[in-house]
Order: structure tokens, then C-alpha cells, then sequence
């Protein structure tokens, strides 16, 4: 591992370097939660160019007067606490310069197609055989073998081939019904979930064996384990899954109803909250019912007492909804916009909203990580790097190179 947090503070991760080769989303978040944790994250990016998400907007982080400047939003999502080095992997000297950062870090993500660095002798058998020790991630939309593995993967066209899109959306035969993808990437967010949990076991291996190892991550794989118990619904009776709109396959009530001004959320997770809510809702002989005393039964006559529901909460506002469902202990909720989900007290008080000090913009609003660890916190070191920001200072820190020489290699366009 390798030292250069020098701040008094050490993360989880302190101390192990990552060469982050990835671009758009599932890469760039595995390395961000890295970084998170405290590891140094360089982020290798073309010269002129970079990351693609770069140019994904409007919208585009606003300067102090509001106007937009270079930075997409997109990109602000994905790569905090990371630092951006510009080198041209088609040359020979910054295929040097990338293997020569392989060789002195922990971790290499990249998300190339299959094959697609092995031209530029940065695959993982080169550099493995270079650095024993380093542990190196590859992200791909079908994974390294298998007829597919040649194919160009996307969030939106594996959240259709895997599956998730048969079952999210309503019914065909209801208004509005059809296939529905989620609002955000979520594929390759857990995706990048996966590949961090992938990178941690590797690097705990390597602590008790010393040697590195290869990770080989496949959006589709992830996608379909994702599916979780809608996969076990077909698993075990051979029947595949609809789309039920908002409704649970295997939980009744759970799921949106209408209130007088607006919608509410029902999680009954149990037949007592289950009770408990019938009281609340002036019905108690609903759960006495043997239709619905039990969740079994609910799930059977959900067409019977759905309808019945939704006749009950219309009558009364959403607020007094949740204010006499919460006191009597029956989990509901609001259908929040994303304005009001950062004006929520919860979530201020959980402070999810952080602010950095911004080079361009002069600041920066950026999510905070969930994760909360007691001994060594999350830190947020540096805002989203400018593309090429830290090339110099990077490769004079790590490699050793002076003035002479970074001249000349950008005199060269190799960064």
C-alpha cells in the first residue's frame, strides 16, 4: 500500500492508491466510494476529451453569478475526492506512463470492451505479471467470456435484457402501462457497489496472501442478482413475474394509495402493523376478516381489499395520514420530489447535502456518502477534479518526473 494522505485524519483506506481507467458511471462509482474511504483515486483521462460525462448536460455546475460553467452535473455525481491526470494511452510513452502507475498502486478499475487495453499491453495479464500485488477491476456490460462478451453494455439496455423492466411499470392493461426503466442509472450504480465489495475482498486476501487478483464484474450479472426475490418468485414456481405498477408481489397493503390531496406511501410489513392500521382507518373488522387477517390472504384477495383501502384514504389529507399512522406505529410515507426529499428534516439532519470549495464555480453541492463509520469517517478531500487538473502534481509525486520532463511530454501531447 501506499501513503499519501498526509491530513491528521486517516480513512479505511488510507494508504492504498487506485488507478482509475474507468468512465461514465459503474467504474467512476466503485472508485468514488474508494476514495470515500480514504484512498488516493488518480483518475487517468484522454487529453482534450476525458470522461464522456464531462459533456452530459445541461445542467451544468453554476458559478457565482449562475452561469453554467464547463462542468456537467452528470459528472459532479460520480468522481469526488478523486485526482484527474490527462494521458494518451494510444502512444507509447503514456502506455509507459500508465504502466509505470500500475506498477506503484493497489487497484486498477477500468471499464475498456473485452480486449479493448490489451493493444496497449495495459491488460490485466500485463500488468499483473508487472505488479503481482495489484488487484485489477474490470467492468463490462456482459463480462469477459460467453457469446456476448464482445458487445457494448448499457444501464438501459441491461435493465431490459435482465429482466428489471418486465417487472417495473404498471400492467399492460392499465393506463399508462408498459416496460419502465428506473429514473436513475441503477444498474450501473450497483454495479459500482458490487465491484467496491469485490475490491475490498481482494484487498483482505492480498493482506493475508500477498497476491493481487483479477475481478471480473458484468452489468448483466449484477442486474439479474438484483432481482432478488422476484427471481425466487420465478425460481420456485416456474412463473415468471409481472409489472404490478407499484403494488409488492408478495406483501399486501404495500404500496401508493390516494389521499384527499395527494398520495401516500403503506409499507405494512406484518399482520399487527396490519391491525393497527385497520384501527386507525375506522375499520377494525378488517382484520378479523379471514380474508385479510393474514398476509397470505391480503396477497390473495389483494383485488377485493386494495380497492377497499384506497375508497378509506382518499378521505382524509396525506398529513393526517402519516401523523396517525407514524403515532400508531404503521410505517408510511410521503411521495417526495427530489426538492423536497434535501428540505426534509431527516435527511438535513443527516446532512446528505455537502458543499466543497470549487476551482471554476468557487463551490460545489455534491450528496454526501451513506456510509458512516465511527473510527474513520468518510472525508471529502477534494471536489470533483477539472480534466487534467493534477497531471503534473501527480506524476511528479508518484514517478518522480521533474519540470524537464513534463515538458516534454506535453510538448508531445502524451498528457
Amino acid at each position: 500500500m501506499h501513503e499519501s494522505d498526509n491530513t491528521t485524519t486517516k480513512g479505511a483506506l488510507s494508504g492504498v492508491r487506485v488507478l482509475d481507467l474507468s468512465r461514465i458511471l459503474a467504474g467512476p462509482w466503485a472508485a468514488q466510494n474508494l476514495a470515500d474511504l480514504g484512498a488516493e483515486v488518480i483518475k487517468v483521462e484522454r487529453p482534450g476529451r476525458g470522461d464522456d460525462t464531462r459533456r452530459w448536460g445541461p445542467p451544468y455546475l453554476r458559478d457565482g453569478n449562475g452561469n453554467d460553467t464547463s462542468e456537467a452535473a452528470y459528472f459532479l455525481s460520480a468522481n469526488r475526492n478523486k485526482r484527474s491526470v490527462t494521458i494518451d494511452i494510444t502512444t507509447e510513452a503514456g502506455q509507459r506512463l500508465v504502466r509505470e502507475l500500475a506498477a506503484r498502486s493497489d487497484v486498477l478499475i477500468e471499464n475498456y470492451k473485452v480486449g479493448g487495453l490489451k493493444r496497449y499491453g495495459l491488460d490485466q495479464e500485463s500488468l499483473r505479471a508487472l505488479n503481482p500485488r495489484l488487484i485489477y477491476c474490470s467492468v463490462t456490460g456482459f463480462g469477459q467470456d460467453g457469446p456476448y462478451a464482445h458487445r457494448a453494455g448499457y444501464d438501459f439496455l441491461i435493465q431490459g435484457m435482465g429482466g428489471l423492466m418486465s417487472i417495473t411499470g404498471h400492467p399492460d392493461d392499465a393506463p399508462g402501462g408498459g416496460p419502465m426503466k428506473a429514473g436513475v442509472a441503477i444498474t450501473d450504480i450497483v454495479t459500482g457497489l458490487y465491484a467496491s465489495i469485490a475490491i475490498l475482498a481482494a484487498l483482505n486476501h492480498r493482506q493475508a496472501s500477498g497476491e493481487g487478483q483479477y475481478i471480473d464484474m458484468a452489468l448483466l450479472d449484477v442486474q439479474i442478482a438484483c432481482l432478488a426475490n422476484q427471481n425466487m418468485n420465478y425460481l420456485t414456481t416456474g412463473k415468471a413475474p409481472g409489472r404490478m405498477g407499484n403494488a409488492h408481489p408478495n406483501i399486501v397493503p404495500y404500496q401508493d394509495f390516494p389521499a384527499a390531496d395527494g398520495d401516500l406511501i403503506l409499507t405494512i410489513g406484518n399482520d399487527d402493523q396490519f391491525a393497527r392500521f385497520c384501527t386507525v382507518a375506522d375499520h377494525p373488522e378488517w382484520a378479523d376478516d379471514p380474508r385479510f387477517a393474514t398476509n397470505a390472504e391480503r396477497v390473495r384477495h389483494r383485488e377485493v381489499l386494495v380497492p377497499m383501502i384506497r375508497q378509506t384514504t382518499v378521505m382524509r389529507t396525506r398529513e393526517t395520514w402519516i401523523s396517525q399512522l407514524e403515532a400508531a406505529g404503521v410505517p408510511c410515507g410521503p411521495i417526495n420530489r427530489i426538492d423536497e426529499v434535501f428540505a426534509n428534516p431527516q435527511v438535513q439532519a443527516r446532512g446528505m447535502q455537502v458543499s466543497l470549495p470549487h476551482p471554476v464555480a468557487g463551490s460545489t453541492p455534491l450528496v454526501a456518502s451513506p456510509i458512516r463509520l465511527s473510527e474513520t469517517p468518510v472525508r471529502y478531500r477534494h471536489p470533483p477534479p477539472g480534466l487534467g487538473q493534477h497531471t503534473r502534481e501527480v506524476l511528479a509525486e508518484t514517478l518522480g518526473l521533474g519540470d524537464d520532463a513534463l515538458d516534454r511530454l506535453q510538448g508531445d501531447g502524451v498528457i
